[in-house]
Order: C-alpha cells, then sequence, then structure tokens
C-alpha cells in the first residue's frame, strides 16, 4: 500500500523542489534554499531528494558544515508548517529518527499527494530510469538494511573518504549516466494507471518541463539547482489547489500568493 498524504482543506498551494546538491562549496545554493524553506508563502513544502550532494550519516551533521546549517533551517521551517523529504540517489542514508528529531515528515517512493479534486504522485526519479541497469543494480544494493548497517557501522571519516572515491568514479562516466538518466515512459504510465494518479512530479533526470502524457496526465520534472548561473537557476514548481501548476524563482516564491484562478493542469 502506498503512502498517502490527504490535503487539509487550508492548504492554498504547495511547492517542491529537487536535486540541490547541497554541499560545501554551494553557498549560493544553500542561502537560496534556505530563504525559500523559511520564507516560502505556500502553506507545505516538499523535498523529493537529492537536497544533499552525499550523505554518509547523520552523525556527519554534528559538526560545523553544510549539514548542521541544514538541520538547523529545517528544524525552524518545520516549526511554522509541514516540510517533508523524500530521499534521492545522494542522500538517501538520511535516517528517519534525524528527520523526526527535526520535525520533517519522511515520504516513500513514491507517494500519494491527494490536493483538491486531484491526485499527485510524487517520486525522486531515479527508480524510473531503469535503461541504465548498472545504477538500478547499485540502487537495490545500497537501499538493502543490510548494506546500510555495514556501511553506517564504519567511522565516519572512512565513510567520507568511501563517498568521495564513489563520487569519483560516478563523474568519470557522467556523459554515459546523463544519457541513461531518463525516466521510462511505459513504467511511467504504469505507476499513473496503477496509482490512480493524473499526474506525476519528480526529479532526478535534470531535465526540467512538463510533458503532457496520453489519457490527459502530465509529467513535471524539477529542475536542479545552480544559483551561481545566469540567469540563476534556483526554481520551485508551485501546486495550486485547483490543479494549477507554475515555476518560481525563489523570490517569486516568498510573494504572498494571489487569490487563485480558473483550474489548469497547464503550467
Amino acid at each position: 500500500m502506498h503512502q498517502r498524504i490527504a490535503a487539509p482543506k487550508d492548504w492554498g498551494c504547495v511547492d517542491f523542489v529537487s536535486d540541490l546538491h547541497l554541499a560545501d562549496s554551494d553557498g549560493a545554493n544553500a542561502r537560496a534554499w534556505s530563504r525559500w524553506l523559511l520564507d516560502s508563502s505556500a502553506q507545505a513544502l516538499f523535498v523529493l531528494g537529492d537536497l544533499f550532494e552525499v550523505w554518509v550519516g547523520d552523525d556527519a551533521a554534528l559538526t560545523p558544515g553544510p549539514a548542521c546549517d541544514a538541520a538547523a533551517a529545517l528544524r525552524d521551517a518545520a516549526l511554522h508548517r509541514p516540510v517533508h523529504f523524500m530521499h534521492g540517489n545522494r542522500d538517501f542514508l538520511v535516517g528517519a529518527r534525524w528527520l523526526e528529531q527535526l520535525g520533517v515528515r519522511a515520504l516513500a517512493d513514491p507517494c500519494m499527494l491527494e490536493f483538491g479534486a486531484l491526485r499527485w504522485l510524487l517520486s525522486h526519479g531515479d527508480a524510473l530510469c531503469i535503461a541504465d541497469h548498472e545504477y538500478i543494480a547499485f540502487r537495490a544494493e545500497v537501499r538493502a538494511p543490510q548494506w546500510q548497517a555495514q556501511f553506517l557501522s564504519r567511522p565516519l571519516l572512512e565513510r567520507q573518504a568511501l563517498a568521495r572515491a564513489l563520487r569519483l568514479r560516478s563523474q568519470a562516466a557522467q556523459a554515459q549516466r546523463l544519457m541513461l538518466a531518463e525516466v521510462d515512459g511505459p513504467l511511467v504510465d504504469q505507476w499513473l494507471a496503477k496509482h490512480g494518479a493524473h499526474a506525476l512530479v519528480h526529479g532526478h533526470t535534470h531535465r526540467p518541463g512538463t510533458h503532457p502524457l496520453a489519457a490527459k496526465k502530465w509529467r513535471h520534472v524539477l529542475p536542479d539547482w545552480d544559483a551561481d548561473l545566469d540567469p540563476s537557476r534556483p526554481v520551485v514548481l508551485r501546486l495550486w489547489r485547483d490543479g494549477r501548476t507554475e515555476r518560481l524563482s525563489v523570490e517569486q516564491s516568498t510573494v504572498a500568493p494571489e487569490a487563485p484562478g480558473h483550474a489548469s493542469p497547464r503550467e
């Protein structure tokens, strides 16, 4: 049975982000994310994976750095509105107890958001990229409880060194990986039909856009963030109760929303 979130009636709009890849060198991204997290005018916030460039265990957030700063921002934000987190392929080791201590709600992948009259299927997206056979096999291995327990039993410095080595290996094959990092269309259709959803919202592929599907269904792809680009690319997908979606800059997302207009599934 998939996880279901029934939006309360006082939610007028909600925001989605993914693929921020926060790291030591991402000060601009971290500042933009913190501003969205604390100042967004939406009633609920959803982070659909890869908030962090790498996560080697919750104890990494105990020392000063991006993880510690992010924990403080998440805790502050969760005091004022529901904040949801879904694991991505970079931060799948974020622990449920750590999120609970911050007041952040953990999401299964996939999960269903029932908002207004519509049903939105939420996913990070990596499980849909089945053409990348090597990654799918790796994903199954590292999501296994036994693998995670063994990895997390290692000292923190050793885990960090292993993560750097894996990242270097991944970067060496990045060109091929980008070609394979696209969701499988028939599998998307199967997921939507299985869960009775009208639209899928996901990240991971770094190919932002809105795609019409058969049977008047939709696929909304979240962007990866890069605040150092010109134009800047921290972009939020906002979903309204009446079914409208729009893409907003962080600055736009902090402005009090106007009264909703007519319903439309298009952006």
